[in-house]
């Protein structure tokens, strides 16, 4: 490469390589922001069209199965020309048009078929983003994901702030005005990933082929349930620490919702540290403390006596959970090479159990006894991840032309215990290693 910055033992960083990491961070952000958007008007909703708790979870639930639809389509669309930058632009633009119709839609059936379409897009973002994460990552030869994610943490803040100063002041409906500054942020984003996203075709390099299809499943369920034990601990923590602090604790109403506030704050910051500890560290390392540090925070929840402990757990639950989902993603990168996409979109597929678990298993249970009770589950799966944490560092099965082949656990290299320099990146080429008969993947770009 020429025209970059060249540090000692990494790649030198060009300027597609900065405007690929500007690119992927502008689609986690608009990700989050729009997530943020329509999970705080939910409340509206109920209001506008006249309907209880129960269907609006079913819409919900029925956004988590079609996401994972998405994710399928996304692998999909990532095996040909278009690559993992046309799976994200792509889902961009499906934001676009389902948060347009549920906007203005004048009916709970139109608005049901909004959330549709926003499952289908939602599923091509989430595995696009992601792709496009671990190429950009490999790029650039260090860990960056959690600086991807934290991008996604400040779009959601931004989008649960606009939704909250908005409330009550709009001149019209609330709900209509703030998601269209979620059209306008996912059409922006549209644009900036289209044009500046990663594409196979900007390196060179090879891949020695392997065999069509040839995905390690041992390894991705592994990561997968690290992937499930954020989703199911993150989507309780947002679907019911402000029930929990309210009924359980008896927290007032301005109160209650600090809950989550505190979560997502001490999530930003984990996210922002996450890579520079990393980098120092390893993988294994943060992310065995992490799930330490948040199975201790979700313990806080459990036991709290009051609204002071339990808010302190969820802070503390925050500051351990916020990296664990990308570092599982960061991990996939290295568990395929030829065809990274394949494994991101498999393992993404875990969010969407996670999610499912986090807000049906947990409030099932605190129905039947006490939401206390409910989240002991995601203190138990962090816990798991906190005992296999020391494999997230292990070498790949994968032959890949300047990589080295590792124990049967097939988990990634990683390059802060491994011995090799941190930018010790492989040249891999997705474009001339297909998963499948002539399908190619750029995910794995180097």
């Amino acid at each position: 490469m020429t025209g970059g910055t060249t540090v000692p033992g990494r790649p030198s960083v060009t300027a597609v390589m900065r405007r690929a990491r500007v690119a992927t961070s502008a689609g986690f952000a608009a990700q989050g922001f729009v997530y943020a958007l329509l999970l705080t008007s939910l409340e509206q909703f109920k209001s506008r069209y006249g309907v209880d708790d129960g269907q609006i979870t079913l819409v919900v639930l029925g956004v988590c199965l079609l996401a994972a639809l998405g994710t399928l389509a996304a692998d999909r669309i990532a095996r040909g020309a278009p690559g993992s930058r046309g799976a994200l632009s792509a889902g961009l633009l499906v934001l676009v048009a389902a948060v347009a119709s549920i906007s203005v839609a004048p009916t709970f059936g139109v608005l049901v078929a909004g959330f549709a379409v926003y499952g289908l897009g939602l599923g091509l973002v989430d595995a696009g983003t992601n792709m496009q994460a671990v190429s950009v990552q490999r790029a650039y030869g260090r860990s960056l994901l959690t600086t991807f994610y934290a991008s996604w943490s400040v779009g959601g803040i931004v989008g649960a702030v606009l939704v909250a100063v908005t409330a009550g002041r709009a001149p019209t409906d609330p709900a209509a005005v703030v998601l269209w500054a979620g059209i306008l942020v996912a059409a922006a984003a549209a644009v900036v990933v289209s044009t500046g996203g990663w594409r196979a075709a900007d390196v060179t390099g090879t891949v020695t082929a392997e065999p069509a299809g040839r995905v390690p499943w041992g390894p991705v369920l592994l990561l997968g349930l690290g992937v499930v034990a954020y989703y199911v601990a993150d989507t309780a923590v947002s679907t019911w620490s402000t029930i929990y602090l309210g009924d359980v604790l008896d927290a007032a109403a301005s109160i209650a919702p600090l809950g989550y506030a505190a979560y997502l704050g001490t999530t930003l910051l984990s996210r922002i540290a996450g890579d520079p500890l990393v980098r120092r560290h390893g993988r294994g390392v943060v992310v065995r403390v992490s799930a330490v540090i948040g199975a201790v925070g979700l313990a806080l929840v459990v036991v709290a006596p009051g609204t002071p402990v339990a808010l302190l757990g969820f802070a503390v639950a925050g500051a351990g959970l916020g990296v664990l989902a990308p570092l599982c993603f960061s991990a996939a990168e290295s568990l395929a090479p030829g065809h990274a996409d394949a494994v991101v979109a498999r393992l993404n597929i875990f969010n969407y159990v996670g999610a499912v678990l986090g807000g049906v298993l947990v409030g099932a249970i605190g129905s039947g006894s006490t939401l206390r009770a409910g989240f002991v589950v995601p203190v138990l799966l962090v816990v798991a991840v906190a005992i296999v944490a020391p494999r997230f560092g292990r070498r790949p099965t994968a032959s890949v032309s300047g990589t080295t082949s590792g124990p049967a656990s097939g988990l990634p290299i990683d390059p802060a215990t491994s011995g090799a320099p941190a930018g010790a990146v492989p040249t891999a080429h997705h474009a001339a290693t297909p998963i499948g008969p002539g399908r190619p993947t750029d995910g794995t770009s180097a």
